[in-house]
């Protein structure tokens, strides 16, 4: 489509042999401007799966407008801003306008899923096309009247739990090891990490870290078993002064005394572990040409940010590339119904094609 549109299209693959076409895409859009600088805006080509069918209004997989939305999975995350960075590049085009910078355009592969094919893969390719002089802006996470940018993330840690006892009748509990009971309580101490890691930090939303169990594996398929077995997850997000191996240590101690008590075993791996980077300044480029867009377009003054969401932003931090995250959204992402609203990807679009008029 964007060749047809007659957008000038690279595309750089990472290899992956566990799908048909033996690599996962990352498409790069450039449009060549009058300084050696690039501004880009970075969106995601994946999504989430839609959850549970009974909750939504139709079919997530077929995209449908309703008063001035468009509903679908990931019509939000990631696909509204990818439509509006699409539509602002587009336009520079059909009216011949050459930016200050060169427009940069990038579609990674698989943000939803740790980002192994995606910004990463691009960060460590001879073709890198990032500068640390550039004005780099992920819409990947924001507020409904669009004056948060997001400079900063806590840190992620994803476990999984993996619980083994011995499995017996469901009338006689004595001849086995619970491990579904053994982990319900690992559930209920692991509440307590708010009290050992209890620090706030008004930049973030919300202001402490969050330890919340997630998904939950199916052990036995019928009431009058007791199972040998139980696998759950847990999603944490820690302020960044906190070091991740002490959250492991305290974990682990949890661990060991739910053993020692249920006389089970417990093994934990991580699904994912990112240690939060330092922040983007808050008198960077990046985010004082974002506030002075969304001021132009928006009328609203923007602030700076942190929150608990993980986006690929914090690859470039990693990096010392300053970027910022910032989108006017609905906040429906992940949710049954998601939708974004017509008007934001309009608005969002004239804010990124302010964005490509900054020197």
């Amino acid at each position: 489509w964007l060749k047809e549109k007659g957008v000038p299209v690279k595309q750089i693959d990472a290899p992956d042999a566990r799908v048909s076409s033996a690599s996962r895409p990352n498409v790069i859009v450039r449009v060549p401007g009058r300084t050696q600088g690039s501004t880009w805006i970075l969106t995601h080509l994946d999504i989430v799966p839609p959850g549970e069918l009974k909750f939504w209004n139709g079919d997530p997989y077929r995209r449908y407008v309703k008063d001035g939305r468009i509903y679908g999975r990931g019509v939000e995350d990631n696909q509204q801003d990818m439509v509006a960075s699409i539509f602002a590049a587009r336009a520079f085009l059909e009216e011949r306008i050459e930016p200050e910078r060169s427009i940069g355009l990038v579609f990674v592969a698989d943000e939803e899923t740790a980002s192994t094919y995606g910004l990463p893969y691009l960060l460590k390719h001879p073709d890198n096309p990032f500068r640390r002089d550039d004005i780099i802006v992920v819409p990947d996470s924001g507020n409904a009247d669009g004056a948060a940018i997001e400079i900063a993330e806590k840190s992620i840690l994803w476990l999984r739990f993996k619980t083994i006892g011995k499995q017996c009748h469901g009338s006689r509990p004595e001849l086995g090891r619970n491990a579904f009971l053994a982990a319900s309580q690992l559930v209920i101490d692991l509440q307590g990490l708010h009290k050992l890691f209890p620090a706030t930090d008004p930049l973030y939303q919300p202001p402490a870290s969050t330890f919340q169990p997630t998904k939950k594996e199916a052990n036995v398929p019928n009431v009058n078993t007791i199972p040998g077995e139980d696998v759950f997850y847990m999603d944490c997000r820690v302020l960044p002064q906190y070091p991740l191996s002490d959250v492991w240590s305290r974990i682990r101690s949890m661990a060991k005394t739910i053993e020692d008590r249920f006389g089970v075993t417990i093994e934990i791996s991580s699904t994912q572990e990112i240690q939060a980077p330092p922040p983007t300044s808050s008198d960077a480029p990046v985010v004082l040409s974002l506030q002075k867009a969304i001021a132009d377009v928006y009328g609203v003054e923007a602030v700076p940010i942190g929150v608990g969401a993980g986006t690929v932003a914090a690859f470039f931090r990693q990096e010392d590339y300053p970027v910022a995250v910032w989108s006017k959204i609905t906040q429906t992402a992940h949710q049954p119904n998601e939708n974004c609203l017509i008007a934001n990807m309009i608005g969002n679009a004239k804010v990124f094609a302010r964005l490509f008029l900054s020197p």
